[in-house]
């Protein structure tokens, strides 16, 4: 089947080589969607910007750093307190969040002395933090503010400090993923090989693409204890800044959401010669399938079917259970980018749901060709979609549960559609094997609730309603 133009883009044809209704037998090279360009003018994207590709996704998740935001301070409310990414130092991630507040006046005559002062501000404020992420803003990447210089300047006066800078404004590209890019390798040119770590098992790597959304990264941790394998550093879940800049000493770099963080395990093998291995976490099979790889690379395959046996124990029956109620209930997953590919399959296998369309912010080509590569046939697959899409897919596929976040979510919740948070969870973690245990039971609660259909129930339209208003009359 070819590309499809829905209705609501009659007056924007472009979009029909961005929607792709999968059929039998069609090769998915012939049929992939166009991603990773710019929004076609005339569409309401849902895309987030660069600057919060960076900021919100990878930067602001290190919990012992400070993240200054040069610019307007609506850059630093729009991507504070959006996902939920505790830390085991008291939340810090959650509770904080600074900016320069730069005005107009310090667009007109420049905002590096703003800058300078904000810098020792949050200093002297958290004295206790001697890290800093930087970065900078449309309007002052625009005006030309050198934010390195002043970084330099602050971190010669205070030599017990360390400033990483991010220069990625959101107009530096089509979406939040060239934030991810920039930060990826900007790290790895200004930090990384920096410090030493302490190493303590043969077995040593480095976890990349986990942000510890709602405890992922310190569930994973629970295994690679069990394991023996050593984390040098997370990139970047529940991780610490120093530990970061010592990401070159691993042996091998496993790697989770390959969208977001697959360009440093890239830069890792081809400067430090450190094997990169993906894997994904969300998913019994899967997660099984990425512990024995684990495992086998460093020759400890015991260990890992051991730990493998004791969860399925724990908890295969109680997925099992869900799987027995949620068998043949339909999803729609409008997320980022690589969860798409992550949770088809695996919500399919373990949970017995399918998934019937796909929409993706800020994927690229590599993306869905493995995400149609896993995909049932007779499912939407679609690019940087827009509200209408949403709306004329619905009506289509008419999902029982939908994975987004919470703009399109407030959307179909006027529908009387339950939702899932797909990007900050409901009541997470989701990875690992209890994770999934946690999302089968959220889409279970939601998928039983009786409260969105008595929402869509127009109680003056009842029998006993009407008896009443005729009495009233």
């Amino acid at each position: 089947m070819p590309m499809i133009l829905l209705d609501c883009d009659k007056d924007i044809p472009e979009r029909q080589r961005h929607i792709y209704l999968k059929a039998p037998g069609e090769s998915t090279k012939d049929f992939l969607p166009i991603a990773n360009v710019a929004t076609i003018p005339g569409t309401l994207s849902e895309r987030g910007c660069a600057f919060c590709g960076a900021k919100l996704v990878i930067g602001g998740v290190v919990k012992d750093a400070i993240q200054m935001i040069h610019g307007p301070v609506g850059c630093a409310y729009d991507t504070w307190h959006t996902k939920r990414y505790p830390s085991d130092n008291g939340h810090v991630p959650l509770k904080y969040v600074w900016s320069t507040d730069m005005k107009e006046s310090h667009i007109v005559f420049g905002g590096e002395k703003r800058l300078e002062q904000s810098i020792n501000e949050a200093f002297d404020a958290m004295p206790h933090m001697k890290r800093m992420f930087l970065y900078t803003t449309c309007p002052t990447a625009l005006i030309g503010d050198d934010v390195k210089a002043v970084s330099k300047k602050v971190m010669q006066e205070r030599p017990d400090v360390d400033i990483f800078t991010v220069e990625c404004p959101g107009f530096s590209g089509v979406s939040q993923s060239k934030g991810h890019h920039v930060l990826n390798i900007g790290w790895v040119d200004q930090k990384v090989g920096s410090v030493e770590p302490e190493i303590k098992s043969p077995y040593t790597i480095n976890f990349i693409g986990d942000y510890n959304i709602q405890g992922d990264t310190q569930l994973l941790q629970t295994y690679w204890d069990r394991l023996g394998i050593q984390v040098i550093a997370h990139f970047t879940g529940n991780a610490n800044y120093d530990e970061l800049r010592s990401m070159h000493r691993a042996k091998l770099s496993v790697v989770n959401c390959a969208r977001s963080a697959g360009y440093i395990a890239n830069e890792l093998k081809k400067r430090y010669g450190i094997p990169r291995l993906d894997i994904d976490t969300w998913g019994f099979n899967y997660m099984a399938e990425g512990i024995r790889k684990v495992c086998a690379f460093f020759g400890i395959e015991e260990r890992g079917e051991a730990l493998i046996a004791e969860e399925y124990a724990k908890w295969k029956p109680k997925l099992d259970w869900y799987k027995e109620r949620l068998k043949g209930k339909k999803m729609a997953i409008w997320t980022g980018g690589p969860r798409l590919w992550h949770w088809t399959k695996s919500v399919e296998d373990d949970m017995g749901i399918e998934v019937v369309a796909m929409s993706s912010k800020f994927g690229h080509e590599e993306d869905f060709e493995k995400v149609v590569a896993r995909g049932r046939e007779g499912t939407y697959y679609i690019d940087d979609a827009n509200e209408l899409e949403f709306f004329e897919i619905l009506e289509n596929i008419k999902p029982d549960i939908i994975f987004t976040g919470p703009r399109v979510g407030e959307l179909v919740k006027k529908l009387h559609i339950p939702y899932i948070n797909g990007h900050a969870y409901h009541n997470g973690p989701y990875m690992g094997f209890q994770g999934f245990v946690n999302m089968a039971r959220d889409i279970y609660n939601a998928t039983h609730s009786p409260l969105l259909g008595l929402a869509a129930t127009d109680i003056r339209r009842t029998a006993k309603a009407k008896l009443a208003l005729k009495e009233v009359a």
